[in-house]
């Protein structure tokens, strides 16, 4: 078995020749890293700088249109079970950003996985653009049971497309082992989803109607027809904190309607200040009068 070395190498004892040209190496590669900025600190800087970059969502115009840029936003629920909204966010690690010594393109690599994030402020990791796949002219409306798909802004986010496939044993859901969804670079029938309206009696009666921005929606899967769900119960430790796992798994209750999990809003900019969610402003004055009105105290007149 092999000694090991008990003095350092400045002691001349032993193989000492070697353990000093070894020290010069290791320093000579810490220093050509540091230059190329690929110390795992750098880039993690990097990385917390790019994917956190604001970003402006488009002005609510009465319907959702192609081209607009937006959060993807779960609602949440109130009561003994409740949580907060959520954005639909990329969740981006070291392995996966870029790499300046190898190509010009800093973004991310491909593919990338999804989570609900509490942070509701615009940003490269929860920023969308709804894009067509029938050829439909950007800034057409977007229609119930309409075909689309959901890039990442350009730029640093890749330009990537929201994707998901059938369920097996080697291609899963991290937590819950149900659908997985994730980004990927190439458009394909697995990037194809579709909007239905929220309320069961009034379904059939909506395909083909214009989609409302900021009102809740059910994001169907086209090939697999499992919506997208955040599931609350399984939480995932990431980089940016405690998150929640998204996956394409239609949830439903007693009634056989769609739970929250599986509501999302398409949340634009307010067009009184385009740095504020409208559907945040909405909620706000929504809190506001519901506090108003269950206030006891009298008023006189």
């Amino acid at each position: 078995m092999t000694q090991a070395r008990t003095y350092s190498p400045n002691v001349r004892v032993g193989n000492w020749i070697e353990d000093l040209v070894l020290k010069e190496d290791m320093l000579k590669e810490f220093l050509e890293q540091k230059d190329r900025g690929e110390l795992t600190l750098q880039r993690i800087g990097t990385l917390r700088d790019n994917i956190m970059t604001s970003v402006e969502l488009s002005v609510e115009q009465g319907s959702l249109r192609f081209g607009d840029t937006v959060m993807l936003v779960n609602p949440g629920r109130s009561g003994p079970d409740s949580h907060d909204p959520c954005a639909l966010s990329i969740i981006p690690d070291i392995n996966t950003g870029p790499r300046p010594h190898q190509d010009n393109n800093q973004s991310l690599q491909a593919p990338c996985f999804v989570s609900g994030a509490k942070g509701l402020q615009s940003c490269v990791r929860n920023a969308f653009v709804i894009d067509s796949v029938d050829g439909s002219p950007r800034g057409e409306m977007l229609h119930y049971d309409q075909s689309f798909c959901l890039r990442t802004t350009a730029g640093y986010a890749g330009g990537f497309y929201l994707a998901s496939d059938t369920k097996s044993f080697q291609k899963c859901a991290q937590k819950s082992r149900l659908q997985e969804v994730s980004l990927v670079k190439e458009l394909s029938f697995l990037c194809h989803w579709r909007l239905k309206c929220l309320d069961p009696q009034r379904r059939l009666e909506q395909e083909g109607s214009p989609v409302s921005a900021n009102a809740k929606v059910l994001i169907s899967h086209c090939k697999t027809n499992q919506c997208l769900a955040l599931l609350e119960n399984r939480v995932l430790w990431t980089p940016y904190g405690k998150e929640y796992e998204i996956t394409a798994h239609t949830l439903l209750d007693s009634h056989k309607a769609e739970r929250v999990g599986n509501h999302w809003i398409f949340a634009t900019a307010d067009p009184g200040d385009q740095h504020t969610l409208f559907q945040t402003q909405q909620l706000a004055n929504g809190s506001a009068e519901e506090a108003s009105c269950s206030d006891p105290t009298p008023k006189h007149i």
